[in-house]
């Protein structure tokens, strides 16, 4: 698993790439938090492009960082899933709170 991010125009975009599950859930959690604790950005664009597989510790990881970002009032929004990470959030209904934009 590999996140990256960067703040442009108060937007944080955050890129992640290889597999979201139990055997990196950990780092995960921790990287994503530590980004999301940082100022300056009033919104979250994840990029899904890169992102191989998902499990539901994924999911759960994802719904967590939500709820975090929920509190502070700043919204999640996916772009570019990949035809597997796709497929989770439509199963799941992710896209009710993370909306996908183009």
């Amino acid at each position: 698993m590999e996140i990256r991010s960067r703040i442009y125009s108060n937007i944080m975009y955050v890129t992640m790439s290889g597999e979201l599950d139990e055997h990196n859930a950990i780092y995960s959690k921790t990287t994503l938090d530590e980004l999301f604790l940082q100022s300056g950005f009033s919104q979250v664009i994840i990029d899904l492009s890169e992102l191989e597989f998902m499990d539901s510790t994924g999911v759960g990881i994802l719904i967590g960082r939500y709820k975090k970002l929920k509190e502070r009032h700043i919204p999640i929004y996916i772009c570019n899933p990949s035809k597997h990470a796709e497929k989770i959030f439509k199963m799941t209904g992710l896209y009710n709170i993370m909306p996908k934009i183009n």
